[in-house]
C-alpha cells in the first residue's frame, strides 16, 4: 500500500460458536439442522420466571481459546445484560460481557506473505455471550414474509475482537485464517461459516496523510460477509468507496457518516443498515440471575496444559527439524494435526522429508478428496508408503511406477512388495543395465555429441530406447548412467 494515497486501518470482531453439546445458559441441544424451534425451552426464549445456568465446558472452552491467545485472564468476571430490541431476541437482551471481560490484551502472529515476516495482530479482548435467534425472510416474489428460528439462541459464542492492527484486505483474510487453523486445532469450534459457527464484523477506516499530520475518515462497521473470501473483497471495495466519498465531501471528514453496512455478495458492493451504535446504546447492567465467574491459577494453568503444540510452532519444527520450505509447512499444518503426524511417521519410514511432503500433497490429498475422507482413514500407513518411496529413492523404481504401486495398494490393499509383484515390476541389475547404457551410448553418436554441446535433453531419446529394451528400467538412473559414461569418452 506504498504508493495508496491512504492507510486501511482494519479491526475485526469474530464470533465462534464453541462445542458443546448444548447452549450457555440451558440444556437445549446445539446441533445445527434441526427443524425450526424445535431446539428450544423457557430458558433460551425467555419466558418468565426462569433462570440461567452457566455451561461449564463452553467456560473450559473459552480459557483454552484465551489462553491460547496468549491473553491476560481475569480471575475475575461477571455478567452483562445487553439490552436491545429485534424480533430474534425474545428475551430484548443479550446475556454477554462488558467492563469485566474473561480476558484481556492477547495477540496472534500471522504468516507473512511471498516471505515478509509474521505480522503481530492484537487482540482487545476474548469474551462469552449467547448468540441471537436467526430471522428468515421470504424471498419468493410478491411475498415479504419473515419467520423466527429460536434454535439459535442461546447458544455459546466467543467474541474475539482485535486492535485495528490490520493493514489490508488481505491481512484481514489472512488473519481469520490463521484463527479458524488455531481453533480448530484447539477442538473448541468448528469455525463453519456456512453453519454460522464462525461470522465477522469489520471495522474499517482510512487515515490520510494531510499538511498538519494525519486525518482519519469515521470508522464503518462492515457486516454480511459469509466467506473469507467475502472480507476480503467487502474491505476492498470499502476502502475505495470511503476515499471517494472523502473526496467527493471536498475532502471534509466530519461530512462522511459514520455508518454501518451490509456486503451485498451478488452486486459486491456495500449498502448502508443503519447509523453505527455507541456502548451506551445497549444500556449495559450487570446480569442479576448468574453469579460472577471467578478463576483460579489451577484453572489457567490446565488451560495452558491441554493447548499441545499450535500451528505457528508446528511449522517452524517442520522448517527446523525437516528441512521444509515455508509453502510446504503451511500446507501440511493447514490440513491438521493428524496430517502432520503422518507426515513424521512417512518422513522417518521414507529416510527423505521432502519426497514424504510432496507424495502427501500430490497423492495422499488428492485420493483424500476423492473420496471424501479424513487422513485418519487413508487405507495405506505411513510406514507402508514409505517403503514404496525407499524403492523409488533406491532406484528400484521411479516415480511413474510408485504411483502405480501406490494405487494398486489402495484398491486391492496389498503391501507394497505385493502390488510390485503384481505388477511385474522387476528390478534390473545394475551391472545388466550398465551394460544396456554402453551400447546406446556407443549407438548413438549423434545424441552423444548434442549432450556434450549442452542438449541434455538429447538424453530423453536414449532413455527411450532403452524403457524399449526393458520396460523395468528406472528412467532415472538411465539418464545418470549414460551421463557418467559420456563424461568418460
Amino acid at each position: 500500500m506504498s504508493s495508496s494515497p491512504y492507510t486501511i486501518v482494519v479491526g475485526l470482531e469474530v464470533h465462534v460458536q464453541l462445542l458443546t453439546e448444548s447452549k450457555l445458559f440451558c440444556g437445549c441441544s446445539t446441533k445445527f439442522g434441526a427443524p425450526p424451534n424445535t431446539q428450544t425451552c423457557p430458558v433460551c426464549i425467555g419466558m418468565p420466571g426462569v433462570l440461567p445456568v452457566m455451561n461449564r465446558k463452553a467456560f473450559r472452552l473459552a480459557l483454552k481459546a484465551a489462553a491460547a491467545l496468549h491473553c491476560r485472564i481475569a480471575s475475575f468476571t461477571k455478567w452483562d445484560r445487553k439490552n436491545y430490541y429485534y424480533p430474534d431476541l425474545p428475551k430484548g437482551y443479550q446475556i454477554s460481557q462488558y467492563d469485566l471481560p474473561l480476558c484481556r490484551e492477547g495477540w496472534l502472529d500471522v504468516p507473512g506473505e511471498d516471505g515478509e515476516e509474521e505480522r503481530r495482530i492484537r487482540i482487545i479482548r476474548v469474551h462469552l455471550e449467547e448468540d441471537a435467534g436467526k430471522s428468515l425472510h421470504d424471498e419468493q416474489a410478491g411475498r415479504a414474509d419473515s419467520r423466527i428460528d429460536l434454535n439459535r439462541a442461546g447458544t455459546p459464542l466467543l467474541e474475539i475482537v482485535t486492535h485495528p492492527d490490520i493493514r489490508s484486505p488481505a491481512e484481514a483474510k489472512a488473519f481469520l485464517q490463521e484463527l479458524k487453523l488455531l481453533l480448530n486445532y484447539l477442538e473448541v469450534s468448528d469455525c463453519n461459516m456456512q453453519e454460522g459457527s464462525l461470522r465477522v464484523d469489520a471495522n474499517i477506516n482510512l487515515h490520510i496523510p494531510t499538511p498538519d499530520g494525519t486525518a482519519a475518515t469515521p470508522i464503518v462497521e462492515v457486516k454480511n460477509m459469509n466467506s473469507f473470501r467475502a472480507v476480503e473483497k467487502a474491505l476492498a471495495y470499502e476502502a475505495v468507496r470511503q476515499w471517494q466519498a472523502f473526496q467527493e465531501t471536498g475532502r471534509k471528514l466530519g461530512e462522511v457518516p459514520k455508518q454501518t453496512r451490509g456486503w451485498d455478495e451478488h452486486a459486491e458492493v456495500t449498502r448502508p443498515q443503519r447509523s453505527k451504535e455507541e456502548s451506551s446504546d445497549y444500556r449495559y447492567f450487570p446480569e442479576p440471575d448468574l453469579v460472577p465467574v471467578t478463576v483460579t491459577q489451577a484453572e489457567i494453568d490446565e488451560a495452558e496444559a491441554s493447548l499441545g503444540e499450535l500451528p505457528a510452532d508446528l511449522r517452524r519444527r517442520l522448517r527446523q527439524e525437516y528441512g521444509l520450505n515455508a509453502y510446504d509447512a503451511e500446507v501440511l499444518v493447514n490440513q491438521g494435526r493428524p496430517a502432520v503426524e503422518y507426515f513424521r511417521r512417512l518422513a522417518a519410514a521414507s529416510g527423505d522429508a521432502k519426497a514424504a511432503a510432496n507424495w502427501i500433497q500430490q497423492d495422499v490429498l488428492r485420493v483424500l478428496n476423492e473420496r471424501q475422507i479424513a487422513i485418519t482413514r487413508f487405507p495405506v500407513a505411513a510406514e507402508a508408503l514409505g517403503e514404496v518411496l525407499r524403492m523409488v529413492r533406491g532406484g528400484r523404481l521411479d516415480t511413474l511406477k510408485g504411483r502405480q504401486v501406490l494405487a494398486h495398494m489402495l484398491q486391492y490393499g496389498v503391501a507394497p512388495q505385493e502390488a510390485v509383484d503384481a505388477l511385474g515390476f522387476e528390478e534390473v541389475d545394475d551391472g545388466e543395465l550398465r551394460a544396456l547404457c554402453r551400447e546406446l551410448v556407443a549407438a548413438n553418436p549423434k545424441v552423444i555429441a548434442e549432450v556434450r554441446a549442452g542438449k541434455e535433453k538429447a538424453l530423453g531419446s536414449l532413455v527411450g530406447q532403452a524403457k524399449k529394451r526393458n520396460p523395468n528400467v528406472n528412467p532415472a538412473r538411465v539418464k545418470e548412467i549414460c551421463l557418467e559414461l559420456i563424461a568418460r569418452t
